[in-house]
């Protein structure tokens, strides 16, 4: 297995006046870390990670080497900001997100902690390969929101696990992935994940063009949809159409800067921070996009959002308690419409008013008989029969009551009853005869 080609790039994005993030694509390794802390250090602690981090691009006699290395290595990061924070006090606060690729043989070897992530684009299809360490995933994972509802909630960026100041031992995810020529792996801060959805992700990925072209593609995303974070994309192919151009390693963002951190090997250790590299003391312009909240605050953050979940079951019942009064108003108003009318129809052997009209809805009969008039339908003509059996409306009860009396005045003799004796007409006696 061979790395066909790789790209990275970082951008400040529209709102943030400084880039946090750092990047990394090197030969064997790929690393993309977004800082916390605003001004006062999130710049930096990225840049610790990914200036540690890079000592690491070699080969690996086997995967598993490369996962323990990874992981002890970005755990030991943690004790280096520790010391960071204690010789400059105006960094507490610090932290980044770390998510790398180590490629090993026929394998990646994946370490993570945080809410950068990691997409796997195979076939045609894009998976996400690491799970966010995020308030609102541990909210999806239980089923209390869905994931369209965590993209937009207010705590979406608060995380629950990142390396940083506060923990000596953080819990890293590690783990090994076969992968094979053709597969495309994209590592990219919340920066794009936050903006641009997985289907416009996997529609850039699908053009199959160079990574680098593709990045660009992925970052004007991003800046289309208002990029109010920093956006730090990697690429890495394996083998595929796009040869490597060049081994030389690709450093993006805040680890780019020529006075970035330069953190030593991990024996005898020294000085953290190098001179040039100064911080002012005072209030970061930009607030912290996402922290380690303390034990408390997550109480509350859940609280808060049982409180929202009230809301929106109360909110809900509400909605369908209106929907359903305004849909009991109007089927009220149109039964009541049906009452003012009336047509004429057969009933078994007879002509019947009914009042309504004739259609339903189901069970529900908008018609009910008003009076049976008594006119067989066998007294009628056979034009008028039918007419009556098709049924014919009428304008008001009046109306219906004026169609019956012209209808008994049609009625066919019955056949079985003998005519009437004509009555005879008496003779006139002539008057004014002579006697």
């Amino acid at each position: 297995m061979f790395v066909g080609s790789s790209a990275a790039i970082s951008h400040t994005g529209k709102v943030r006046s400084n880039n946090q993030d750092s990047g990394y694509a090197g030969s064997n390794l790929f690393v993309v870390a977004d800082g916390m802390g605003g001004h006062a250090g999130g710049d930096v602690a990225s840049s610790v990670a990914v200036n540690t981090l890079q000592e690491l691009d070699h080969v690996y006699p086997s995967p598993e080497d490369a996962e323990a290395t990874l992981r002890e290595t970005i755990a030991a990061t943690a004790g280096d900001l520790i010391q960071l924070v204690a010789r400059r006090p105006e960094l507490a606060g610090l932290g980044t997100t770390v998510s790398a690729i180590a490629m090993v043989e026929e394998y990646a070897v994946i370490a993570h902690i945080g809410d950068s992530r990691i997409y796997l684009y195979r076939d045609g299809a894009l998976t996400q390969i690491t799970t966010d360490h995020t308030f609102v995933q541990r909210l999806v994972d239980s089923g209390r929101i869905t994931p369209e509802e965590a993209r937009y909630h207010p705590r979406r960026s608060v995380l629950m696990r990142v390396l940083g100041d506060m923990d000596p031992d953080p819990e890293i995810d590690t783990f090994i992935m076969p992968t094979r020529p053709g597969d495309r792996w994209l590592l990219c801060s919340d920066g794009l994940s936050g903006v641009v959805d997985e289907a416009h992700i996997q529609k850039a990925l699908k053009l199959g063009l160079p990574p680098g072209r593709t990045a660009d593609i992925l970052l004007k995303y991003a800046l289309d949809g208002g990029a109010p974070d920093n956006v730090t994309i990697v690429m890495v192919d394996v083998g595929g159409q796009h040869p490597l151009v060049s081994g030389t390693a690709t450093i993006v963002g805040s680890a780019s800067n020529p006075q970035g951190i330069k953190v030593p090997a991990m024996t005898g250790r020294g000085p953290l921070l190098p001179t040039g590299w100064l911080h002012p003391a005072r209030q970061a312009a930009n607030e912290p996009t996402h922290f380690e909240p303390e034990p408390e605050y997550l109480e509350e953050l859940i609280e808060e959002d049982r409180r929202r979940a009230r809301r929106r079951r109360v909110g809900w019942i509400a909605f369908l308690v209106l929907i359903g009064v305004v849909v009991a108003t109007a089927f009220a108003a149109f039964y009541n419409w049906t009452q003012t009318r009336y047509f004429l129809g057969a009933d078994d052997d007879s002509v019947v008013i009914y009042q309504g009209i004739q259609q339903s809805v189901g069970p529900i009969q908008f018609s009910s008989v008003h009076e049976d008039t008594g006119i067989l339908l066998a007294d009628l003509p056979p034009y008028y029969r039918g007419q009556v059996e098709r049924t014919i409306p009428a304008r008001s009860l009046a109306d219906a009551e004026a169609i019956v009396s012209r209808l008994s005045g049609i009625v066919l003799p019955d056949p079985n009853e003998p005519e009437p004796t004509p009555t005879p007409t008496p003779t006139p006696t002539p008057t004014g005869a002579a006697g």
